[in-house]
C-alpha cells in the first residue's frame, strides 16, 4: 500500500480541563466528547457530512460508554453515516486515534475523520468484586429452591464492598507516580530541577491565556470557558513548601505540584486530505507527517516513562531527522521528574548506545521551544484527552508561525510511549 495522500490538520476543539471530583461530577465521557466533537464540527461546518472515521477512546471505561464513538456521533449533527471506533493506548490514546485517522487518510481509504479521547474520574463506576459475580452466577444456576437457600447460606457481606479502579500498574502494583519516583532517584533528578519546570509550565499557560491563545480551542462547559488548573500566580517558592506525593520519606521529590491532578475532559481534531479540505473550504493549520508506538520492559526494570525516548529515535531515523531538527517540542508532562529522565538520557551516551541502539548521544533541545504555551502540569491530564489538546496546540502554534516543525512525545501507563511529527 501506498500513501496517496498529505494529511492535513483542519482544527481542534476541547472542554476546559479541571480537577476531578470538582466542576463535572455527574457528567460523563458521552456528555464529555459530544461537547468537543460539536464544537468542532460547528468550527468547521460539518453539518449532515459523512466523515471518513471518527475514532476515540477513553482510560477509565464505563461499562456503559462500549460503543461511545459512535454514539458521540449519533448525538452530532454530523450525517448519521458516519462510523465511530473505540480505541484505547492508555494516555496515548488520543496520539493514536490521530494515527489511525491519518494513516487512513494517507491510504486514501477516507477523506476525512475525528480522532479525539475523553477521560472522567468524577463518573468512574464502582466494580463488583468477580468473586460476587460468579456467586451469583452460581446461585442462578441453580436447579432447585433448597439448592438455592443452601448457596446463600454460604453468603459473605464482605463481597458487597465494591472496588473502584485505581491509577496503578497491575504487573508491579506500583502508581504511576512511585515509578516515576523511582526514575528520577536513578536520573539524579533533583527536586529542584521538576519544580522550575512545573514553574516555567504554569507561567506559559498563564502568558498563553493572557495573549488568548486558548481561547478558540476550547468550547464551554458546565458554564467554564477556562482551565480551572493553570496557577499564573504560584512562585517556586511555594512549590518548594510541597510535601512529596508518593515517596513521603526525606528522598521523596514528586509532589502534587510537580505532578500532573487526576483531570476531567475531552478534546477532537478534525483531520482531512488536502482535496477534501480544499472542497470544503477548510485551511490546513498544520500537516501529521509520522508517528511511532514503543514499549520498554518495565517489570524487569526499565523505567515505567521511558518508552518515548525509543519511540522518537525510531521515528527520527525514519525520517532522516535529529533531535534538533525541531522548531517546538510538546513533550507530554505527566510528571517534571519524567520530562527530565527523558532529556538526560537522550543526553547520555550509554543509554544512545545500549537502549537505542545509537552510536553517539541524540544531544539536548533548547527548552525554551518546549511545551511554549503550557504543558500538562499547567493545563491538567485527562488521559485520553491530551493527545488532541497537544495537537491542536501544536497545529496553532505552527500555524501562527507560518512555518516549522514540531515534535510530539507522550509516555503512557504500560511502558508504552506515542510519539509524532507535525509540520507546516
Amino acid at each position: 500500500m501506498s500513501f496517496k495522500h498529505k494529511v492535513a490538520i483542519i482544527n481542534g476543539s476541547r472542554t476546559p480541563f479541571v480537577k476531578s471530583m470538582q466542576n463535572y461530577q455527574g457528567a460523563s465521557n458521552q456528555d464529555l466528547l459530544s461537547t468537543a466533537v460539536n464544537d468542532l464540527v460547528q468550527k468547521c461546518h460539518l453539518e449532515g457530512k459523512i466523515l471518513g472515521d471518527v475514532i476515540t477512546g477513553t482510560v477509565m471505561n464505563h461499562p456503559f460508554d462500549w460503543n461511545l464513538s459512535r454514539e458521540v456521533v449519533l448525538g452530532s449533527k454530523l450525517n448519521p453515516s458516519t462510523p465511530g471506533l473505540n480505541i484505547q493506548r492508555a494516555c496515548g490514546t488520543g496520539l493514536e486515534a490521530a494515527n489511525l485517522i491519518a494513516l487512513k487518510i494517507a491510504a486514501g481509504q477516507i477523506d476525512a475523520g475525528i480522532a479525539g479521547g475523553s477521560d472522567t474520574n468524577s463518573d468512574i463506576p464502582l466494580i463488583g468484586q468477580r468473586k460476587l459475580t460468579h456467586f451469583l452466577i452460581k446461585l442462578q444456576n441453580a436447579k432447585s429452591i433448597p439448592e438455592k437457600i443452601k448457596h446463600l447460606a454460604t453468603f459473605n457481606p464482605s463481597l458487597l464492598k465494591p472496588q473502584v479502579p485505581a491509577v496503578m500498574e497491575p504487573r508491579t502494583g506500583l502508581s504511576m507516580g512511585q515509578h516515576c519516583e523511582l526514575m528520577v532517584k536513578e536520573w539524579k533528578i533533583s527536586r529542584e530541577a521538576q519544580d522550575d519546570l512545573a514553574f516555567r509550565s504554569h507561567q506559559n499557560a498563564a502568558k498563553a491565556y493572557a495573549e488568548g491563545f486558548h481561547d478558540e480551542l476550547i468550547a464551554e462547559f458546565n458554564g467554564l470557558k477556562k482551565d480551572t488548573i493553570t496557577r499564573g500566580d504560584t512562585t517556586k517558592e511555594k512549590l518548594a513548601r510541597l510535601k512529596p506525593a508518593f515517596d513521603k520519606s526525606a528522598s521523596g521529590t514528586l509532589t502534587a505540584g510537580n505532578s500532573t491532578p487526576l483531570t476531567d475532559g475531552a478534546s477532537a481534531v478534525l483531520f482531512a486530505s488536502e482535496e477534501w479540505a480544499k472542497q470544503n473550504n477548510l485551511e490546513p493549520m498544520a500537516y501529521f507527517v509520522d508517528a511511532e508506538v514503543a514499549a520498554v520492559d518495565f517489570v524487569q526494570g526499565a523505567g515505567l516513562l521511558m518508552a518515548p525516548t525509543v519511540a522518537v529515535s525510531k521515528m527520527l531515523e525514519r525520517n532522516n531527522l535529529s533531535l534538533q531538527d525541531f522548531d517546538f517540542y510538546e513533550i507530554h508532562e505527566a510528571f517534571a521528574g519524567q520530562v527530565l529522565c527523558t532529556l538526560k538520557a537522550w543526553e547520555d551516551a550509554d543509554y544512545c548506545k545500549n537502549v537505542l541502539g545509537r552510536d553517539k548521544p541524540m544531544g539536548s533541545i533548547d527548552q525554551t521551544k518546549m511545551n511554549v504555551k503550557g504543558g500538562s502540569l499547567a493545563m491538567g491530564h485527562p488521559f485520553a484527552a491530551t493527545g488532541g489538546r497537544i495537537i491542536a496546540t501544536g497545529a496553532k502554534i505552527l500555524k501562527e508561525k507560518g512555518k516549522g516543525r514540531m515534535l510530539i512525545s507522550i509516555c503512557t501507563a504500560g511502558g508504552m510511549g506515542v510519539v509524532a511529527i507535525l509540520e507546516r
